[in-house]
């Protein structure tokens, strides 16, 4: 990074930083004292993190403080927190009885975050690292996660999303793809074999909160050759038990939630109606 763009940077975060619980709005002449900068240069700076939506304006005060986008940062910082914490100790007892590499995803845009990792102990494993983005098209945690989106966010997802080929088998075509998710949303568990990586294989589950909606997914992943069909459907199995129990922990009922996934069926289908008609 540039020596000015990581100077700009620094000093937008000490900004923040002069925000506190005692502190929730400060004045321009305030802000330039704590951050030893001249009101005009600490002006701009607050005129632009304004412009993005990490600092907003009281209109009557003119005094600034945290914006929306500081409080969704937090918000998904929080949630990362809170499902990592809640699934620790399954991730352990699924590394342990599977002898596999254990992952856990979060949604991050349209992609998938991975926020932990515990690697096979076997000689021969797939190797990935916390921190790394997927896309949610192509490995089995990201399709979980796709397939359990709600009807519109699925749409917004294809119309933003080009499906690249990362490999031979990764399915690039939207019309199986959606045959893939709709038959993944009934099975609760979605299964890869060389989709993003050629000799890596997973099976996931999804991770719901009380609304019902997927905050993570957790995933089982190796080499292709010990995926066979005598260990899929257990793995399959286990991780979809974990990934409930979580799920529950994190307040998900799954009778509460039918009646949502009614609504949000007839809803998807009004809406067709509406766009054909």
């Amino acid at each position: 990074m540039p020596a000015e763009q990581l100077q700009t940077l620094n000093r937008a975060i000490s900004i923040l930083d002069c925000f506190t619980q005692e502190n929730t709005e400060l004045g321009v002449r305030e802000i330039a004292r704590m951050v030893e900068l001249s009101s005009s240069a600490t002006g701009r700076l607050l005129a632009a993190m304004k412009d993005l939506g990490i600092l907003s304006q009281n209109p009557d005060t003119r005094a600034y403080s945290m914006g929306a986008r500081v409080l969704t940062w937090a918000g998904v910082y929080n949630a990362e927190l809170d499902v990592r914490n809640r699934t620790l100790p399954a991730i352990q007892e699924l590394h342990d009885s599977t002898r596999e590499s254990i992952s856990l995803y979060i949604l991050d845009g349209n992609e998938r975050l991975c926020i932990e990792r515990l690697e096979s102990p076997q000689t021969v494993r797939i190797i990935t690292r916390v921190g790394r983005r997927l896309p949610l098209y192509a490995g089995s945690a990201g399709k979980v996660m796709l397939a359990f989106l709600s009807p519109r966010q699925q749409e917004d997802y294809f119309k933003s999303t080009a499906l690249v080929p990362l490999t031979p088998k990764t399915i690039i075509d939207p019309l199986i793809l959606r045959e893939e998710l709709a038959k993944i949303r009934v099975e609760g568990c979605a299964v890869s074999h060389g989709e993003w990586i050629e000799d890596a294989a997973g099976v996931a589950a999804p991770i719901l909160d009380q609304n019902g909606d997927v905050v993570a997914a957790l995933s089982i992943s190796g080499p292709i050759g010990r995926f066979n069909n005598e260990n899929v459907p257990r793995y399959c199995s286990e991780v979809k038990r974990v990934a409930a129990e979580i799920s529950e922990s994190l307040g998900y009922r799954a009778a509460a939630s039918l009646g949502r996934e009614v609504a949000l069926s007839i809803s998807s289908r009004s809406e067709k109606n509406d766009h054909s008609g």
